[in-house]
């Protein structure tokens, strides 16, 4: 059986982008990709305007809740995918490491949130294609 890839999503509050992320990734692999997202200080809830944003197209991040940033959740992930999380990321051998600068949706309403979304949706399909390319 081939090796499913992995990928961690990591921002500061785990409530934006991250949580996005992971809903493209989620939806567009088609479970073909296990993933994670956490923050270095996760935030009480998801941002609702981020929620809103990703509802308008038909992706439910309703169910998510903002998880703390583990040295576990890094070593169990292929592809680690920071969003200005600054150096809390921890730092392990032998995996992928990107850095996505990307406006921070905290506080933001949905008119603005939309654009963040619409980019970060570009790099999840860019992922996907890298990490299974027979699927694209």
């Amino acid at each position: 059986m081939p090796h499913q890839p992995s990928v961690l999503f990591v921002c500061v509050h785990n409530a934006g982008r991250s949580q996005m992320a992971a809903g493209f990734l989620t939806a567009l692999s088609g479970g073909a990709i296990e993933v994670r997202s956490a923050g270095s200080v996760p935030a009480d809830q998801v941002n609702p305007a981020a929620v809103e944003a990703m509802s308008e197209v038909g992706v439910d991040i309703t169910a998510q809740v903002p998880k703390v940033l583990t040295s576990e959740a890094v070593r169990a992930s292929d592809v680690v995918i920071t969003m200005g999380c600054g150096d809390a990321c921890p730092i392990f051998p032998g995996k992928r490491y990107e850095d996505w600068e990307l406006e921070d949706p905290a506080g933001q309403g949905v008119e603005a949130v939309r654009p963040i979304r619409d980019e970060i949706r570009r790099r999840v399909e860019a992922l996907i294609a890298e990490l299974l390319p027979a699927k694209v």
